[in-house]
């Protein structure tokens, strides 16, 4: 399957310190496409999952959800040292917490998106997407204190209940009221009373944790310094919001607005400690953490700069250098610069009996100009094509037979122009097979913690990462380094390799 960017919500578990990675242009872009395709290998089993503390009962539901988030996940990552770190730091934030009887459970999970979540049962799950974005323990405390901290506060059944009583108020305006303005005002008010209501949830939770961290002794401030981390790492990877008003596109956002956390967790850490006070064991974090890997996993197919190659399935293609690539659990989803055009790429169901040109006229999408629909041969393997449109949008769609598989490019963009036209059709050609070399050559990325020598810089340092694009500015993220930092000698930083 194309490998786990995020999960949203389902089920208990929920996106509590993920940033906002919404690639918003693409997702309209791309809705009428419809059906959902997802590349499918098979998966190691799952690493045996070690607890944290003590044993964590859970539920059939909970080991429903919880085996639910390891297949959507890539399963539990394993690695004896980050586990020890993990272990040893939540025992200390559950001795300073107000229920140091309370049972939690980590589970690492392997997943290069940066994201963090609780179930009700004291399950809680870090990616190692998170755990190499931070740097050091005091900001993973602060990920692990703030998940805690809603299962303390019960917010999974408080919401469950507020989640009934809306759905209630909408059946209610749906079915009785004959005034659409106030239908609509009614509706809107139900979703502002949510949203609110999940954003007071995280500002507390916030909070909570940051007084459990400081109990325990590591820097309050590490929730604040991670919170700008996955500000910065956001808008590296999916660039700064297109709208007019950044504001409006997190008003119904079932979190915060990373500012204002940053703001509120400072505000609360100065309750406990000067900035330069607690511990932020750094020099242990670091050990524990090199040699992490970093990204995707290869074996599920991964992003290089603007390149997708998939060794299990052999295959590989290029996008244009203005896209930024994506690969997400269900498709691999590419945005120009600027927003202006999208595309997705997915794998989907044919019946061998249908030739792939009826599979574009078949009705999965709306509005195709069946009298565009072309035969095409694509490096060798059998290909057809059509147009369509929407009111905003000009869509370009490629099927083609790879294997026993068929694979879908669907190219979006609000004006078509040669520029356009030349990005589908050379991002299409540009699907090959993989050959023997690459695919051996397949590695996963990993994090490597060096030591700065004299005359290094970040530039010079950045120059050393491999298999990522702006290097520069990753290696300051990765660092927590802002844009006029500069390294020290005999500092220890992380770099990306091969």
């Amino acid at each position: 399957m194309l490998k786990c960017a995020g999960l949203r919500g389902s089920g208990t578990g929920r996106r509590l310190w993920a940033a906002p990675v919404l690639l918003c242009v693409a997702a309209v872009a791309l809705a009428a496409c419809g059906e959902m395709g997802k590349l499918q290998t098979a998966s190691p089993a799952p690493s045996p999952v070690k607890p944290a503390v003590h044993t964590v009962t859970q539920s059939p539901a909970a080991e429903r959800e919880h085996e639910r988030i390891l297949s959507s996940y890539g399963g539990a990552y394993d690695d004896p040292k980050l586990e020890a770190l993990i272990g040893k730091t939540v025992d200390r934030l559950v001795a300073a917490s107000d229920r140091p009887d309370q049972a939690y459970k980590v589970t690492i999970l392997n997943s290069g998106a940066v994201n963090a979540f609780a179930l009700p049962t004291g399950q809680l799950y870090v990616t190692r997407g998170l755990i190499a974005l931070a740097c050091d323990t005091s900001e993973l405390s602060s990920v692990l204190s703030h998940e805690m901290a809603h299962v303390l506060a019960k917010h999974a059944a408080i919401r469950e209940d507020q989640a009934r009583q809306a759905a209630v108020v909408t059946r209610v305006v749906t079915d009785m009221g004959n005034d659409p303005d106030m239908t609509a005002l009614a509706l809107a008010k139900t979703k502002l009373t949510m949203a609110s209501f999940s954003r007071q949830q995280e500002f507390e939770a916030d909070s909570i944790g940051v007084g459990i961290s400081a109990r325990a002794h590591f820097d309050p401030y590490g929730a604040s310094r991670f919170l700008t981390s996955m500000e910065r790492n956001a808008e590296l990877k999916a660039g700064k919001p297109s709208s007019d008003d950044p504001r409006a596109q997190d008003f119904l956002s079932s979190h915060p607005a990373t500012p204002e956390r940053v703001q509120s967790a400072q505000a609360s850490a100065r309750q406990y400690s000067s900035p330069d006070g607690g511990e932020r064991d750094r020099e242990d974090y670091l050990a524990a953490i090199d040699n992490i890997v970093y990204g995707e996993d290869p074996s599920e197919g991964f992003v290089r700069g603007h390149r997708f190659l998939h060794p299990k399935l052999g295959f590989t293609f290029t996008a244009p250098d203005t896209f930024t690539l994506d690969n997400t659990a269900q498709a691999v989803i590419g945005v120009r610069d600027g927003g202006s055009q999208a595309m997705r790429f997915d794998v989907v169901r044919v019946p061998a009996e249908q030739s792939l040109g009826d599979y574009l006229n078949s009705g999965w999408m709306e509005n195709v100009d069946k009298s565009s629909t072309e035969d095409l041969t694509i490096n060798g393997f059998p290909a057809a094509s059509a147009t369509a449109h929407t009111d905003q949008w000009q869509f370009k769609v490629y099927a083609l037979h790879f294997g026993t598989d068929v694979y879908r490019f669907i190219f979006a963009t609000r004006q078509k122009t040669t520029e356009s036209d030349r990005n589908a059709r050379e991002t299409v050609n540009s699907f090959r097979r993989l050959t023997l070399d690459e695919i051996q050559a397949a590695r996963p990325l990993r994090i490597k913690v060096i030591t700065v020598q004299p005359g290094d810089t970040v530039e010079s340092l950045s120059h050393r990462m491999a298999g990522v694009d702006r290097p520069v500015d990753r290696f300051r993220v990765l660092n927590g380094l802002d844009a006029h930092a500069q390294v020290k000698v005999r500092d220890r930083v992380k770099i990306v390799v091969d």
